[in-house]
């Protein structure tokens, strides 16, 4: 694939060459129009693998897509413009550990792999552990559909990256449960092995807390909705972050800098 480098800078097709840009990549690309038909990828022989990896792919972005959704209040002020294909490569490296499925055919096992997904910043820009570095607890219960956490009071001028003109700042406890995915014959395709747990969550706040005094003890319990009692083919995403806001008038607008959120734990 070429990439132009030039002054000429287009979209499309221009003879056999079309032209066309990279979401996140700067610059523009060029490459060759054409290729096999969708009947083809679909039956011929000779692309057997390439169907194996396009049924693959769809279950690790289903995966990811479980976990977009039951955060879908916090992806867009935590997340960078390639957040989602970044969660999709995770779940691909965990769909490869199934050894135990033909390919094409491999689960996606995040209750067993859950060490991918362990320090995932959702902004690759912005660490998390870059902004807070204040000690912290996060514990869940022995039925993990609560968990609680807990940071000792600090002072946020030694142990916060605070962005410019913000005068408060929240801590974000969430919770999220994603089911494993598994392939069904019967259907030819990829479903949740717990579609009724799947996607469930809760996100709790801080308090509205100054960013020029010291705190006090800091204590989030987020809790998921009905009590659910979670099956070996659920893993929950426990995730910290901290949103910056400025308060004006007695109202909090939050910012856009400064945002973070990580994958703590996997329970």
């Amino acid at each position: 694939m070429a990439r132009q480098k030039g002054h000429v800078k287009y979209v499309g097709t221009l003879g056999e060459v079309r032209h066309f840009k990279i979401k996140g990549n700067t610059g523009y690309y060029a490459g060759l129009k054409g290729g096999p038909t969708g009947e083809q990828v679909k039956t011929a022989p000779g692309f057997v693998r390439t169907r194996e990896n396009m049924s693959e792919f769809a279950a690790c972005a289903m995966a990811g897509k479980s976990v977009r959704i039951a955060l879908s209040a916090l992806m867009k002020q935590m997340t960078d413009s390639q957040f989602t294909g970044r969660l999709t490569a995770i779940m691909k490296k965990i769909n490869i550990e199934d050894g135990s499925e033909a390919r094409g055919q491999r689960a996606v096992l995040v209750s067993q792999q859950p060490q991918y997904l362990r320090g995932l910043d959702f902004n690759k820009n912005i660490s998390f552990n870059g902004i807070l570095s204040a000690p912290f607890t996060l514990t869940a219960t022995v039925d993990r559909n609560e968990s609680t956490l807990s940071l000792p009071a600090f002072n946020p001028m030694s142990f916060l990256n605070v962005p410019s003109g913000a005068t408060h700042f929240r801590i974000i406890n969430a919770l999220a449960a994603v089911s494993d995915f598994v392939y069904n014959p019967a259907t030819s395709a990829y479903e949740p092995a717990e579609p009724t747990l799947n996607e469930l969550s809760d996100i709790a706040y801080s308090a509205y807390t100054p960013v020029n005094a010291v705190t006090s003890l800091i204590d989030i319990t987020a809790t998921l909705p009905g009590s659910p009692t979670l099956t070996t083919n659920i893993a929950v995403l426990g995730c910290v972050g901290i949103e910056f806001y400025q308060e004006v008038g007695g109202n909090y607008y939050l910012f856009n800098a400064g945002n973070a959120m990580k994958v703590q734990e996997v329970f």
